[in-house]
């Protein structure tokens, strides 16, 4: 139960959660603010080379 409460996430998991959270309100705007939109797009794509680039190099 209290295995995990402790536990402190790793950049990489970090990165991960910011990478979805940007897809999801990217999703979210694609609809209101196409710009926007596409902004976030834009900056998702950046941390998701920048995962790739870290899981390559372990």
């Amino acid at each position: 139960m209290f295995k995990n409460l402790f536990k402190k996430k790793t950049d990489l998991e970090l990165l991960n959660e910011k990478y979805q959270k940007l897809m999801k309100e990217a999703h979210r705007l694609s609809v209101v603010n196409r710009t926007k939109s596409d902004e976030m797009i834009a900056e998702a794509e950046k941390l998701g080379k920048l995962i790739d680039s870290i899981t390559n190099n372990k």
